[in-house]
Formats: C-alpha cells, sequence, structure tokens
C-alpha cells in the first residue's frame, strides 16, 4: 500500500477549520431579489396607470382575469384594457367585448383629475350595452391623510 507524501499530510495537519460565515453569497442574492421585485411590482397594477380618487373605506374586490380594465386619464383619453380607444368609439369597442363575453365584470378607473361627467359617460355607455356588474376603482385613504 502507497503511503500519502509527507506534502498532503502536512497540508490536513497544518491549520484548524474555521467556520466563519461568507455572506457574499448571501448578499448577492437578496440584492438580486430587492432589483426583481422593485421591477415586477410597478407591472402589478392591472391596466394603464390612474392617480385613482381617494375614498374611506373602499369596497375590496377581487382582482380576476375575466374583469375588463377601463381607465380614463386626466388627459380624457380612455383606454380600454391596455389601447386607447377615441371617445366616440367607446361604445362601439365596449359592444363588441360585450357580444363575445357578456357576463364579463368591468372595472372604471377614473383619474382624481378628470371631470365627473367624463367618467359618467363612460359609465353610461357600458350600462346601455348591457354591461350589469360594472364598478368605479379608487384607492384607500392613508391613516394619517387629511380631507
Amino acid at each position: 500500500m502507497k503511503r500519502p507524501s509527507a506534502n498532503s499530510l502536512g497540508k490536513l495537519s497544518k491549520g484548524a477549520l474555521t467556520s466563519d460565515i461568507n455572506v457574499t453569497p448571501l448578499v448577492d442574492v437578496c440584492l438580486v431579489l430587492l432589483i426583481i421585485f422593485m421591477v415586477v411590482t410597478p407591472m402589478l397594477q392591472k391596466g394603464v396607470p390612474v392617480n385613482l380618487p381617494v375614498t374611506d373605506e373602499p369596497e375590496a374586490t377581487p382582482d380576476t382575469e375575466k374583469q375588463l380594465q377601463i381607465s380614463v386619464k386626466a388627459d380624457n383619453s380612455v383606454y380600454i384594457g391596455p389601447n386607447v380607444v377615441r371617445r366616440e368609439q367607446v361604445q362601439s369597442a365596449l359592444q363588441e367585448i360585450h357580444d363575445r363575453t357578456p357576463d364579463r365584470e368591468v372595472a372604471v378607473k377614473g383619474d382624481r383629475l378628470t371631470k365627473y361627467g367624463e367618467v359618467l359617460d363612460v359609465l353610461k355607455a357600458c350600462r346601455e350595452v348591457g354591461f350589469n356588474d360594472v364598478g368605479l376603482i379608487t384607492q384607500p385613504k392613508k391613516s394619517g391623510e387629511g380631507t
């Protein structure tokens, strides 16, 4: 049987094992996760980003894939889902969607700077084409916010 050389024995017996934790890989993983969450979080809001009005206690309704998002931005442009629609074509576009899926829920998001009548026109168009489950989306008031 061949004996290990003196060099290999010396390497094993010279120093004691150290039990230091190498935190560099942990920090790398945490930074990557932080960056992923920072990129993904703004995309979680469905539809077009709108500065929503604030209410005391909005009714919580779950977002579903079946829900149709309609957004009215501050410049009075109307978005059905991610697509911009001209004001005079809103009702015809909603009629096409209603013909395909008549039992769909509709969530209307109106920017807080938009005139009430502009959002009301969209709500009226939803009702006229036959959608029954139409609601307005607001954001809850934070605890320290004044009126």
